[in-house]
């Protein structure tokens, strides 16, 4: 029988716990790879054919400013006051429709003068022949009045010498009705038929201005063509305000005693000269 007293038998030393495996540290260095590293290729150096860089947009072009608009239409010289003697209505609604009229032309005084403006707005003049100072001219032995036709259309009467030995024709203008500071040149206009005789000896032509000046000159009449209307010029003068007053132009033949014929006069022109 076992003894009360006897040592126990020792009992299992117990199996140490095995440590727990250290888990892998979030910042211990990966494992060595099995494969090694591809090497990096170098930098591909540029090509010269590679495209250029962009250039920088241009700057906008800037938008031209606005042309200036255009001065409106200039009024003519003293055009109210020339325009009461006017022979039709003139349509006064609009400057445009004004200056129409004027650069078409209008008669003054019953078909006696004609007004019109050139593309300046230079007011410009016709003194027909019923306006002006002939020497027998209504004696119709001496003198015919045949109508002309306008290239506006308008019939005015044109005087004709017939038979005469005593060539005196006069006429006037009141200077203050043209445009200030613009050189005039004053002429007359006239025709010789194919049948005009008696012109060997040549005519005066006179221009009296209004501070008292005069110019004068001959004029040959057989040295110009025959069936068309010439301008004979009697003088030029520039208009002035300072000096107002009438001008005086003639054309005259008397001293010969030669018979004339052939003859036809419009009037006279006032205009700017060219």
């Amino acid at each position: 029988m076992g003894n009360l007293f006897s040592s126990p038998s020792p009992s299992p030393s117990p199996s140490p716990t095995p440590s727990p495996s250290p888990s892998p540290s979030l910042f211990s260095s990966p494992s060595p790879s099995p494969f090694p590293s591809p090497t990096p290729s170098p930098s591909p150096s540029p090509s010269l054919f590679s495209s250029p860089s962009p250039s920088p947009s241009p700057s906008p072009t800037p938008s031209p400013s606005p042309s200036p608009s255009p001065s409106p239409p200039r009024l003519p010289h003293n055009y109210e006051a020339i325009l009461r003697d006017a022979d039709s209505p003139i349509n006064k609604s609009s400057v445009e429709k004004l200056l129409e009229q004027l650069r078409a032309g209008i008669t003054l005084n019953q078909k006696s003068k004609k007004y019109w403006v050139d593309k300046k707005s230079n007011n410009c003049f016709m003194v027909y022949a019923r306006d002006l100072s002939i020497s027998w001219a209504e004696d119709d032995r001496n003198w015919l009045w045949p109508s002309q036709q306008e290239t506006s259309g308008v019939v005015i009467d044109a005087a004709e010498l017939i038979n005469e030995c005593w060539l005196e024709v006069h006429g006037q203008f009141e200077t203050t009705k043209l445009s200030p500071g613009i050189l005039y040149v004053v002429a007359f206009v006239v025709k010789l038929k194919a049948s005009a005789d008696g012109w060997d000896v040549p005519v005066n032509v006179t221009l009296t201005l209004p501070d008292g000046s005069k110019q004068w000159h001959e004029v040959k009449l057989k040295e110009i063509p025959r069936e068309q209307w010439i301008e004979i010029s009697v003088g030029e003068f520039r208009a002035s305000p300072e000096i107002p007053g009438d001008m005086e132009f003639s054309m005259y033949e008397y001293d010969s005693g030669k018979w004339k014929r052939g003859l036809v006069i419009k009037g006279v022109i006032i205009r700017p000269k060219n």
